[in-house]
């Protein structure tokens, strides 16, 4: 059967750290010994999240936990965005494969970390759910737009995995060093203070899916006009 034709996405990275980022990883991938290949970074990041979850899930009855998820979380960040830079660097890319793989395991990564979250006490589970889904919209929003406009975007509102995964390690710190579970009160309620943040980054999410969904529809109706 005759290979199918593929055309790589131009890849979109605008995330405040990018630049930093993108040298950190070139400069890691000049220096990796031969044995390490794509393929274990990848299942490195993927390990690293599950254990970052699992973490989460400790921290419940032992705040060491959240340290760990840093860790984990350092750790998925060196195999998960090392994977690709590595390919690239060796020229050993693989599109169809690459593009594949990496997302379907994100999938799962991310269920793991908000399903370990959501175990952790810090949260209320219908947060760590809604912010599940929205991560979810905006998934499926990026890989639509991948294929049909051929551009992948690694980012969103100056916010990239690398700049998230900072962010929470910053609330990991907070809640390691303040044990109690922080309340705020909100209109003679007490919300957690995670459960805050959670509902305030998947309505973030979910409007900047809203407005991409938009701005992309605008393109192709203006690309494929009707005909006349």
């Amino acid at each position: 059967m005759p290979e199918q034709q593929f055309q790589s996405a131009e890849r979109a990275h605008r995330s405040i750290l990018a630049r930093a980022e993108k040298a950190t990883l070139l400069w890691l991938a000049a220096r990796m010994p031969r044995w390490v290949s794509s393929d274990l970074l990848t299942i490195t990041g993927s390990v690293a999240m599950l254990g970052a979850g699992l973490s989460y899930w400790l921290s419940r009855y032992d705040r060491r936990g959240l340290l760990l998820v840093i860790l984990f979380l350092a750790l998925n960040w060196f195999g998960d965005s090392l994977d690709g830079t590595l390919a690239r660097f060796r020229n050993q890319q693989r599109p169809r494969y690459g593009f594949y793989v990496d997302h379907v395991v994100d999938t799962f990564n991310t269920l793991f970390l908000l399903g370990g979250l959501a175990l952790s006490g810090y949260i209320s589970a219908w947060v760590a759910a809604a912010m599940l889904i929205a991560f979810y919209l905006v998934s499926i929003e990026v890989y639509l737009a991948a294929y049909t406009l051929a551009t992948f975007h690694l980012s969103m509102g100056g916010f990239g995995p690398t700049e998230l995964r900072i962010l929470l390690s910053i609330g990991n710190l907070y809640l390691f060093f303040r044990p109690e579970v922080p309340i705020v009160p909100i209109i003679g309620r007490g919300y957690k203070l995670f459960d805050i943040g959670g509902a305030i980054g998947a309505a973030g999410m979910t409007l900047l899916m809203c407005a991409a969904a938009i701005r992309h529809t605008r393109a192709l109706y203006k690309a494929e006009p009707l005909p006349r």
